[in-house]
């Protein structure tokens, strides 16, 4: 039976809203509760659209059995996904990292003779936020130190990968961006558009990566600092428990885990040592 809402669009019965979430949750971790069945709604109505379906129901059936499936959930993945963020966001984290984290990063890198400094940027969207570390360090001299700095972006998104590795940004996600960052590290394109430097943009990489999938993230390894903010609470706890021990397995030995003010490893997991460093709690692999 078709089913339809205000103007003849389609509308999501719940029956076919539980399917759906279900193929989400099973891909990437990410649980829509019943109350965000509108915003699925919302999220999936331009690809019913764009593949020329009439209801919910087949679009469900084209995401199981068309041979476009894979494709096509890739595309569901970039719907969902929500990319709201800034460079230099959450500044009392952004100090804990570099005035406290990084020196005590360095610190052990010396017992080792080690000058390799490996960050990773877990669900970094549209790349302002592992653009900003890559500043900081570079504003730091580690470079001129001798530090190797390797920066990776990750994310499930296609289309905000793209857009990372572009590096290019409007004046509004730059809004928290120092005066001197701004010149120092970015190319005016003329209007209220900017490019991120060179030196910059050379240090950081981008790979795709889903937080739950264990092959994903085994391929990443050796990493000193993980930041991964605002991306636990659209976990439920079983997927939380699996990206956590994701994160912890690609750690070094003594890193460091950032999660989002309003996220806490509590109830998740024991694998971690929560520290207070400069007024933020920040999470060490023991």
């Amino acid at each position: 039976m078709l089913t339809l809402g205000i103007n003849s669009k389609p509308k999501l019965s719940y029956e076919t809203f539980c399917l759906l979430r279900d193929i989400i949750y099973a891909k990437c971790g990410i649980f829509f509760a019943d109350t965000k069945k509108y915003l699925l709604e919302t999220r999936l109505l331009r690809r019913l659209e764009e593949k020329n379906l009439k209801t919910f129901e087949d679009y469900y059936y084209f995401l199981m059995y068309d041979p476009e499936k894979t494709k096509e959930l890739s595309n569901v993945l970039n719907s969902i996904v929500t990319n709201e963020t800034s460079f230099f966001r959450d500044n009392a984290q952004l100090d804990a990292f570099r005035r406290g984290v990084i020196p005590k990063v360095l610190e052990e890198k010396a017992k080792s003779g080690s000058k390799s400094l490996k960050i990773w940027s877990a669900a970094c969207s549209t790349g302002e936020e592992p653009y900003t570390l890559g500043m900081m360090l570079m504003d730091d001299a580690l470079p001129a130190k001798g530090y190797l700095i390797d920066i990776l972006g990750s994310d499930i998104s296609d289309i905000v990968l793209k857009s990372a590795e572009a590096g290019v940004y409007e004046k509004y996600a730059l809004r928290n961006t120092p005066e001197a960052f701004l010149r120092k590290y970015f190319v005016s394109n003329g209007g209220d558009s900017y490019s991120v430097s060179r030196k910059v943009h050379e240090i950081v990489k981008y790979r795709k990566v889903n937080l739950v999938d264990s092959l994903e993230t085994r391929m990443v390894k050796g990493i000193d600092v993980i930041f991964c903010r605002n991306v636990l609470i659209y976990f439920d706890d079983a997927s939380k428990k699996k990206a956590v021990t994701h994160l912890y397995d690609s750690l070094n030995k003594g890193g460091y885990l950032f999660v989002g003010f309003s996220e806490t490893l509590h109830n998740i997991t024991r694998l971690f040592r929560p520290v207070s460093i400069e007024r933020s709690v920040v999470y060490q692999k023991v």
